[in-house]
């Protein structure tokens, strides 16, 4: 299995995303290497597949992936009610 967390360099959430992911791995015990990919502009976010910064990819596939979303340079935010978050729900939460 091949996990990548791409991001543009600089990006506000990257730490925070990656911290999450990692706890993730370690809850559910898988010991994965987490490639980090910086997304150095447009090209690279179409050949990467990258939907916004951070994204986390599975072996090449966006496990966060909506209709809405497109491949690009930008912040990747989450709609969520009651409005948007820099971050999508799922990476709230914290291991104990």
């Amino acid at each position: 299995m091949t996990i990548q967390l791409l991001s543009f360099d600089g990006c506000p959430h990257e730490h925070l995303a990656e911290t999450r992911l990692r706890q993730a791995l370690d809850l559910l015990d898988v010991p994965e290497r987490i490639e980090r990919l910086i997304v150095e502009g447009q090209t690279d976010a179409e050949r990467l597949g990258s939907a916004g910064s951070p994204s986390i990819l599975v072996d090449g596939r966006d496990l966060f992936d909506s209709p809405e979303a497109s491949v690009g340079l930008a912040c990747r935010v989450s709609l969520t009610l009651p409005g948007r978050r820099a971050l999508p729900p799922w990476i709230r939460w914290s291991v104990r």
